[in-house]
């Protein structure tokens, strides 16, 4: 693989995560080819070359990553009639961003060794406005070889990588991630329509919460949408939190182990859903919580 800023790159998804990734990689030096489902987006990466397939975006790349919301998506873009798989190049890589489940990222590890390509996964801690400023933490998994390779495309988009040894351990760590963000939204949540019931401004609480030691920069990020119920517009949208809490649970399951708390905060997200609350951010679980405690999803 030639070394930056010789790299051949395409980025396949140029939604929130995805076009601030691709003008990073633009704006170090990379070559870069871009591709998205909704065509009208590719012109929000300035630099980079637009292209009308994914085939056409892979072709001679070094480097293919996708950022796409789901294991269907990338299914359907790395197995589907003209996809990634045939069209990468031999001695490429895939480069996984997504979050996504440990069966899908086994079935590309395979299916890419069998093409004389690589799949390396490469999942992201970090909202659009830290990928807008190249501050993502990223958590490559794979040969220690390849992660050394590719580390010009990690510096270009994060401020730290932490290198796992395999993809799916990879895959598995922004599960395990992920979940934590997602439990301690609801035990937050729970926090704060608790002292609500018991007379305390939110306002007060929130001060009394991110000034103490449970300050952290989850917690400060997500404390104020929860003690003020404004969870529009959304960094990160709700459907895709629980597709991710479903994720853990489906990975919990296949190695063994019981996981209470997830399936507690998969419930109340799958309620939050249904109520029509997918679009909103991924702290309006507290939402939920507070109709529950018989307070109304929103304070007015």
């Amino acid at each position: 693989m030639p070394n930056a800023p010789d790299l051949q790159i395409a980025v396949l998804g140029l939604g929130l995560m995805g076009a601030p990734i691709a003008r990073n990689l633009v704006a170090r030096g990379h070559a870069v080819r871009v591709w998205n489902r909704d065509a009208a987006k590719l012109a929000t990466v300035s630099g980079a070359t637009p292209c009308t397939s994914v085939a056409d975006a892979v072709a001679d790349a070094d480097v293919a990553i996708t950022m796409l919301a789901d294991d269907a998506a990338v299914h359907e873009v790395t197995f589907g009639s003209g996809g990634l798989l045939g069209a990468l190049p031999r001695g490429a890589v895939h480069l996984g961003m997504s979050t996504v489940s440990l069966a899908i990222v086994s079935e590309l590890v395979k299916a890419h060794a069998s093409h004389g390509q690589e799949y390396i996964a490469a999942p992201v801690f970090g909202r659009p406005d830290v990928a807008a400023a190249a501050k993502l933490f990223v958590m490559p998994g794979g040969p220690a070889a390849s992660l050394e390779r590719l580390a010009p495309v990690f510096a270009a988009i994060g401020q730290a990588t932490f290198p796992m040894a395999t993809p799916e351990q990879a895959a598995l760590a922004k599960l395990a991630g992920n979940f934590m963000i997602a439990g301690t939204l609801e035990i937050l949540s729970e926090a704060f329509a608790l002292g609500e019931k018991g007379g305390i401004d939110p306002e007060q609480l929130l001060a009394l919460v991110t000034g103490t030691v449970f300050g952290s920069p989850v917690v400060n990020r997500y404390v104020p949408m929860i003690a003020r119920t404004q969870f529009e517009p959304a960094g990160f949208a709700l459907r895709l939190g629980l597709k991710d809490v479903n994720l853990v649970l489906a990975a919990s399951q296949q190695l063994g182990l019981t996981m209470p708390v997830a399936s507690v905060v998969q419930q109340h997200m799958v309620s939050a859903v249904a109520k029509g609350r997918g679009e909103i951010d991924i702290a309006g679980v507290a939402t939920v919580v507070r109709e529950a405690a018989g307070l109304g999803a929103l304070r007015r």
